[in-house]
């Protein structure tokens, strides 16, 4: 069985634990992801999650080295630092198309591809669960970060794939430091 998991972030650079077969190719379905989540847990990172609002991008994948679509699941979620099982989505061929990734049915089968996972966080910041920053929200939010939470929030912008480009990153992209620039 082929399993896919898409990636836009830091999955990408920092696999951690995650088994793959295969590196990450840059020719993933498309998908609708901004920097709308305020990460408490990585130093006060401002991450990337889906929000169906946003530009249409595309995403990158790998193949999973599982070949059971509920445990390369739960391998994600391991990697994700536990969150909820229904905030990791899993798509399996004959199933219906999720509503916050159209055009997963086409790609998915135009690559033979048994079934995909990825991270399904909502957004969140100021601890509200769903709220949507306004770019200006988060610019001012880096804006008054720490030194070190600071560098560690534009080194996840400048580290996002170059292909996961967004509104927010544009406009973000003039706080990020020259020498953190991709």
């Amino acid at each position: 069985m082929k399993i896919a998991c898409l990636g836009w972030g830091s999955l990408v650079w920092n696999p951690g634990e995650l088994p793959l077969r295969s590196g990450w190719y840059t020719d993933g379905p498309s998908i609708r992801v901004e920097f709308v989540r305020q990460s408490g847990k990585e130093h006060g990172r401002i991450t990337l999650v889906i929000l169906p609002s946003s530009e249409v991008v595309t995403s990158l994948w790998a193949e999973m080295d599982s070949d059971d679509p509920e445990d390369a699941k739960e391998l994600l979620r391991q990697r994700e630092g536990k969150p909820h099982r229904h905030h990791i989505g899993l798509w399996h061929a004959g199933w219906a198309e999720p509503g916050s990734l159209p055009g997963l049915t086409e790609w998915a089968s135009s690559g033979e591809i048994d079934a995909v996972i990825w991270t399904d966080l909502p957004p969140k910041f100021q601890g509200a669960e769903g709220r949507v920053p306004s770019v200006e929200e988060v610019a001012a939010y880096l804006r008054e970060l720490p030194n070190e939470p600071q560098a560690a929030a534009f080194e996840y912008i400048r580290r996002a794939p170059v292909q996961i480009d967004t509104a927010y990153r544009r406009e973000l992209a003039h706080l990020v430091p020259e020498t953190a620039n991709p």
